[in-house]
């Protein structure tokens, strides 16, 4: 059963195409990864789909209703974490918790027990009564997580939940997104970090100027690059000339050195390992040498041309 359905959206900002006909399905259940580098349209995609912004032409369907149509009813269903922290500072965490419930709806007893059922999903139970200013980055995070949970949403929407937060507080965050989602929330993940769409991702998107460009499982998306390897290469002189004379073998697609370890993108099946050997070790020699499958990383230099941490500032969206 489809979530959400995106058909042909287009969103302009002046002459930039933000959204360029895309079209993506996300399903009951899963939880759906959504890579790209900056400005990418991710977040524009994002705020399509909540109805924070309206797209210039296409179709947006939520549970099965037409947005335009129902965007209020579609709303209440729906939980968004920001990648700013969207929170009160002045407000304890358990009163920024009564506030978002109440906008929901909530009151009374099944509020109170609906904050208290939250403060434990995230871990925060002992701390309901201190002031957000006085947590760590990490434990905002979670408050922000917990403010988008309320409510009790079908559909988790997170747009970078852990940016400059410390691994401990990362991996809590994971796992209560696997949680939750085991218990039957579907979810949209956003994130600069492939490995932890890895952790959690049973489906996953690739997003690049403003098109979607890849989608399917990891495995999926890996059998797509499957003609190629990447060949690690330990030299004893990694010389500019090895490296451009590697660079010429055909086949051969990219070459990148650090210090003295030479990283080959190459075709499968070329027979290129042998003659790459050979010219390492007329060119001083070789200390070691293996070769690696490709991983969801190597499918988005593929695609995209760009490691995704590394795609550069853009002024429109990330």
């Amino acid at each position: 059963m489809l979530i959400a359905h995106i058909s042909n959206g287009v969103k302009r900002y002046g002459t930039h195409l933000s959204l360029d006909n895309v079209d993506l399905d996300i399903y009951q259940g899963e939880i759906l990864g959504l890579l790209g580098p900056n400005g990418a349209g991710k977040t524009t995609l994002i705020h399509s789909l909540v109805g924070l912004l309206k797209i210039d032409s296409g179709v947006i369907e939520v549970f099965g209703k037409d947005q335009k149509k129902n965007l209020l009813e579609i709303k209440k269903q729906i939980g968004l974490v920001t990648q700013e922290v969207s929170i009160f500072w002045d407000l304890t965490a358990r009163e920024n918790l009564e506030f978002f419930g109440g906008i929901y709806g909530l009151r009374g007893e099944v509020l109170k027990q609906r904050v208290d059922e939250v403060l434990e999903i995230v871990g925060l139970s002992e701390y309901a009564r201190k002031l957000p200013t006085k947590f760590s980055g990490g434990m905002q995070r979670r408050l922000n997580i917990a403010c988008a949970l309320v409510h009790k949403p079908k559909f988790l929407i997170l747009d970078e939940p852990t940016v400059g937060i410390d691994p401990q507080s990362r991996s809590y965050i994971l796992e209560t997104i696997k949680k939750l989602n085991s218990e039957g929330t579907t979810v949209l993940y956003t994130t600069h970090y492939i490995e932890e769409v890895q952790s959690i991702a049973s489906r996953v998107a690739i997003m690049d100027q403003g098109h979607i460009i890849a989608r399917g499982t990891i495995d999926e998306l890996v059998r797509k690059i499957q003609y190629e390897e990447k060949i690690n290469l330990e030299v004893i002189d990694p010389t500019k000339d090895l490296i451009s004379k590697i660079e010429k073998i055909h086949g051969v697609k990219q070459v990148v050195g650090k210090e003295n370890i030479i990283q080959i993108i190459s075709s499968v099946e070329s027979g290129n390992l042998d003659r790459i050997l050979n010219i390492a070790r007329e060119s001083g020699g070789v200390k070691s040498v293996n070769t690696e499958k490709p991983s969801l990383e190597d499918v988005f230099l593929t695609l995209t041309g760009r490691k995704l941490r590394d795609g550069g500032e853009d002024s429109y969206d990330s």
